[in-house]
């Protein structure tokens, strides 16, 4: 613990420039983004861009010894710093993330975009299905923006699904969103009479060639969770299983939705007009 004299000496503006100064030659010799020194010091130290532009520093306590021990695992085990800060914004909200899930990106926030503007003419009043729910972004995203909507997020994962319901309570949706343990529609056996069905089926399933992983970033190879990106030889296990099983939970004119990876597209489409059941 710092003694009050540190204390002072860590709190000015001087020694912040200095670190975040010395922080972005690290990040640019790592190929990390310079963006996320500034990220690292909002965050965690609350010394905001208008703090660096008035040269005044941080409103709160900040020890610079632990910062840099945070910096240093970033840049030197590549760990990402939202796993570091166990949080990250998406679609405007602020979600806990840690190794146990995925990162949600900005790419996924099309899925609840998509599903938003399909049923724009259609009253939003039914229960959906998020498949894999990880840290529960998606489920959390659909039932903020449709408010009639109740979202059944399932996951095989307990660690992950623990995740989840910290990130479902934080947003005060435990009354419509129901976390759920098990293999992909394998739950809903139990919670689904035989004349229930889905408005909608939404998921970010793994989708990468098994061979392909090696290949992938540090940041994701080495620290998020395998199960969760690893698709089998083609990676296209789990999406030939989601096309095969999910016109038994939908209902007549449900909406099928799922993330793929750049260069999937054409043959998930061709599984879909090969099973019979799509429009």
């Amino acid at each position: 613990m710092l003694g009050t004299g540190d204390f002072q000496i860590e709190q000015t503006a001087k020694t912040f420039h200095l670190w975040r100064k010395q922080a972005l030659v690290e990040a640019a010799n790592a190929g990390i983004s310079g963006a996320e020194v500034d990220w690292l010091l909002t965050e965690a130290a609350g010394w905001t861009t208008l703090d660096r532009v008035l040269n005044r520093p941080p409103s709160s306590p900040c020890n610079l010894k632990w910062l840099n021990a945070i910096w240093q695992k970033r840049v030197g085990d590549r760990v990402p710093l939202q796993q570091l800060l166990q949080t990250v914004t998406w679609r405007q909200l602020k979600l806990t993330v840690t190794n146990t899930v995925l990162i949600p990106r900005p790419e996924t926030e099309m899925l609840v975009d998509l599903a938003i503007a399909e049923f724009q003419t259609v009253p939003q009043i039914g229960v959906w299905a998020d498949l894999g729910t990880g840290s529960g972004a998606i489920a959390i995203g659909l039932a903020s923006a449709c408010p009639d909507v109740s979202v059944l997020a399932i996951d095989a994962s307990k660690e992950a699904l623990q995740v989840a319901a910290r990130n479902v309570e934080q947003h005060g949706l435990k009354d419509r969103v129901t976390l759920m343990e098990g293999h992909w529609f394998v739950p809903l056996q139990t919670v689904l009479s035989p004349g229930d069905k889905l408005q909608g089926m939404i998921s970010n399933p793994p989708y990468i060639p098994t061979q392909a992983i090696e290949a992938l970033e540090p940041e994701v190879r080495d620290w998020e969770p395998r199960m969760a990106l690893d698709g089998g030889a083609d990676g296209l296990n789990d999406l030939r299983h989601l096309v095969r099983a999910a016109p038994d939970y939908l209902e007549p004119g449900g909406f099928w939705l799922v993330e793929v990876m750049q260069g999937q597209a054409e043959k998930v489409a061709s599984l879909l007009a090969e099973d019979g059941r799509y429009d």
